[in-house]
C-alpha cells in the first residue's frame, strides 16, 4: 500500500502532538514530534547557559546535540529529559530558540532524514511549508485561544505542573506572535493545506477527520 506523509501545523495548544500520535497509530505510521526536538535543544541552551545572540556558541552547542525517540521518551544525549522539556520554563524560551536560523537548519535536516521513508506523521509550526513540503497531506489546526490555554493547563497539571489559565493563555499568544512573525520558517498555512478548527471538536473527532482524509488519498494513489 502507498505511503505517505502527513504534515500537521499550526498554533501551540490545539492538541497537534496527541492528535498526530493518534493518527499514526491508526495508519501503521512513525509519529515525528518535531516540538519535543526543539524543546530538547532550548533545554540544552538553558542548561548549558547557551548565548543565543552568539552565532559560534550556537553553533557548537548544536555539534553537541543528539536527540532521538523511544517510545514516548524524548531523548536528550542518551538522557531522558521527556518531562523536563514540558515545563514552563521552556515554554517560555522556546520560540526564541526556534526563531534563530541555525537551529532550524539543523533540526530540518534531522526531520527531512527521519521522513525519506514516507509512512510519517510530523506535527509542528513549519512541516508542510519547509520540512516537508511535498507531503501528501497538510493540516493546519486552530483553536479558540481559550480553549488552547485550557488544554495546556490540563496537560500540565497531569504532569503535576500547576499553572494559572491567563499566564498560559499569555505565553500561547506571545508564542504566536514570536513564531508568526519570526524570519526563519514563520508558523502559516500552508497554500494547500486543509484547516481543521479543533475548539469544539471531541479529541476523536480531530482524529477521525485526520485519518479520513488521510486515507483517501493514501487510496487515490
Amino acid at each position: 500500500m502507498r505511503k505517505i506523509v502527513i504534515a500537521l501545523d499550526g498554533y501551540s495548544g490545539t492538541g497537534k502532538s496527541s492528535t498526530a500520535k493518534e493518527v499514526a497509530k491508526a495508519l501503521g505510521y512513525i509519529y515525528i514530534d518535531s516540538g519535543a526536538m526543539y524543546r530538547a535543544t532550548t533545554y540544552y541552551f538553558l542548561e548549558n547557559q547557551v548565548d543565543l545572540a552568539d552565532a559560534k556558541s550556537v553553533e557548537n552547542a548544536l555539534s553537541n546535540i543528539s536527540i532521538s525517540f523511544s517510545g514516548n521518551q524524548v531523548i536528550l544525549n542518551g538522557d531522558d529529559i521527556s518531562n523536563d522539556v514540558r515545563t514552563m520554563r521552556i515554554n517560555e524560551n522556546v520560540s526564541a530558540v526556534s526563531a534563530i536560523k541555525e537551529v532550524r537548519v539543523a533540526m530540518v535536516a534531522q526531520q527531512q532524514q527521519i521522513g525519506q521513508e514516507r509512512g510519517i506523521v510530523m506535527d509542528g509550526r513549519d512541516i508542510g511549508t519547509v520540512v516537508f513540503p511535498d507531503a501528501e497531506l497538510k493540516v493546519f489546526m486552530t483553536a479558540n485561544p481559550d480553549v488552547r490555554a485550557e488544554r495546556r493547563q490540563k496537560e500540565l497539571a497531569e504532569k503535576g505542573i500547576h499553572e494559572e489559565l491567563n499566564t498560559i493563555k499569555v505565553n500561547l499568544l506571545d508564542r504566536d506572535k514570536i513564531d508568526s512573525s519570526r524570519a526563519e520558517s514563520p508558523l502559516k498555512k500552508a497554500e494547500d493545506a486543509v484547516e481543521v478548527d479543533t475548539s469544539y471538536l471531541t479529541f476523536n473527532e480531530q482524529v477521525d477527520k485526520i485519518v479520513e482524509l488521510a486515507k483517501g488519498i493514501i487510496h487515490a494513489g
